[in-house]
C-alpha cells in the first residue's frame, strides 16, 4: 500500500516518537493539544509507537477516538528513535512537520511560534535551540556540550549547537529527506546538512515529566558514532595520522638505539621494547577497528534491509485495531517505502 503524499487541507503535521512513555502520554496530551487546537490550522498529530511493551498502544487507542486529529503509527518492534521519526515523516501529510518527544522537555508552545517564523521569512527549517540546560544534570550538559562540540568539529558548523530533534520543516525539507537511502540516520546532522534556509526558535530545557530517558550515556556515544562515520571520513585521516606518528616514532627510537650502539652504551632491557610493541599494537587495533566501522556501513548499505516494520496505521486501517491495543489487520509497509 502506498504511502500517503502530502495534504494540502492540513497544514501542520506534529511527529511524536515515543517508546514505554504510558506515564507521560497524558501530560504530552493536556500541553499538546490546546496548542494546536488554538491555531487556526488544520493539524495531525503522527503519534509513532515504537513498540513499546507498557500500556502506551491501548491509552494511545483510548486517546484516538476522542482526538480525531491523532493519528497512530505502531512499530513491529523497537527500532530506534531515529527509524521512528523516519517513520513519521514517511507518513505524514501536512504542508509543515514538526518533530517533539514525549517526555515534554521541549515545549510544546513554541511550535506555532516556530510556523509563524517558517512563514514569515520563508524558512524551511526552524530548529528548537537549548539556550537553557540548567534542569538537565551537570553530567548531561557536558556529555551534551562534548557531543554538539564534536559534531561541529567533524562535520561542520552548519550544525546548531544544542538543537537536537525538536524542529519544524517544509515539505520540501520533508521530501528531500524521503528521497535519502533508508540507512543510519542521524537527522539532528543530516537536516543541516541538506542546506536549506533556516532559523532558530529558543528555549528552555525543562524536566522529563515523568518516565525514564530513552537516551542513556551508551545510546548517546552510539549516536555519535554514527554521526561521524556517516558524515565524516575524520576518523579515517586519524588513522591515517596516528600511522604516520607511529612510523616517526619508531625511526626515531631506531636512531636513539643505533647512537647508544655506536658509543658502546647499549644496556640489554626489556622496557623500550615492550613499551614500542605495545604502542605499535595499539596504533594497529585502532586503525583496525575504524575501517571496520566503515566497512560495517558499507555491508549495511548494500544489503539494503528497512530500518522499521510498520504494524498498524489508524489513517489506513481503521478499526482493524483490537481492544488490547494489539494490531489485528496489520498493514505490511517495511521501512517507509512501499
Amino acid at each position: 500500500m502506498p504511502v500517503p503524499a502530502a495534504n494540502t487541507d492540513t497544514t501542520l503535521s506534529v511527529i511524536v516518537p515515543m517508546y514505554n512513555e504510558e506515564e507521560a502520554l497524558p501530560a504530552l496530551v493536556s500541553r499538546l493539544r490546546p496548542v494546536l487546537d488554538a491555531t487556526t490550522d488544520a493539524y495531525e498529530v503522527v503519534a509513532v509507537d515504537d513498540g513499546s511493551t507498557d500500556g502506551t498502544a491501548r491509552l494511545l487507542q483510548e486517546l484516538h477516538s476522542s482526538w480525531p486529529q491523532l493519528r497512530i503509527v505502531r512499530l513491529r518492534g523497537n527500532s530506534g528513535h531515529q527509524a521512528a521519526l523516519r517513520a513519521g515523516l514517511h507518513r505524514c501529510v501536512g504542508a509543515y512537520v514538526a518533530s517533539i518527544d514525549a517526555d515534554l522537555q521541549d515545549p510544546p508552545e513554541k511550535i506555532p511560534e516556530m510556523l509563524e517564523l517558517a512563514r514569515a521569512e520563508h524558512l524551511d527549517i526552524v530548529y528548537g535551540v537549548r539556550s537553557d540546560r540548567s534542569t538537565d544534570t551537570g553530567f548531561k550538559r557536558r556529555t551534551a556540550g562534548a557531543y554538539y562540540w564534536l559534531m561541529r568539529r567533524m562535520v561542520g558548523k552548519q550544525v546548531p549547537a544544542q538543537a537536537g530533534d525538536f524542529r519544524l520543516l517544509s515539505r520540501e525539507a520533508v521530501e528531500a529527506l524521503k528521497a535519502l537511502p533508508d540507512q543510519h540516520q542521524v537527522y539532528r546532522l543530516l537536516v543541516p546538512w541538506l542546506g536549506f534556509p533556516s532559523g532558530q526558535v529558543t528555549y528552555r530545557r525543562g524536566e522529563r515529566v515523568a518516565g525514564e530517558t530513552k537516551y542513556p550515556l551508551s545510546k548517546m556515544i552510539r549516536l555519535a558514532v554514527d554521526g561521524i562515520t556517516n558524515f565524516s571520513a575524520a576518523p579515517l585521516r586519524l588513522a591515517t595520522w596516528l600511522g604516520v606518528i607511529s612510523f616517526v616514532t619508531c625511526f626515531l627510537m631506531i636512531a636513539v638505539t643505533l647512537v647508544i650502539f655506536l658509543v658502546g652504551s647499549t644496556v640489554p632491557g626489556w622496557t623500550s621494547l615492550f613499551v614500542a610493541m605495545l604502542f605499535l599494537g595499539g596504533v594497529q587495533l585502532i586503525c583496525v577497528g575504524l575501517l571496520g566501522e566503515y566497512i560495517g556501513r558499507i555491508y549495511t548499505a548494500v544489503q539494503r534491509r528497512p530500518t522499521y516494520f510498520v504494524g498498524y496505521d489508524s489513517a489506513r486501517d481503521g478499526s482493524s485495531e483490537s481492544r488490547d491495543g494489539t494490531a489485528g489487520g496489520e498493514s505490511r509497509t517495511a521501512g517507509g517505502e512501499s
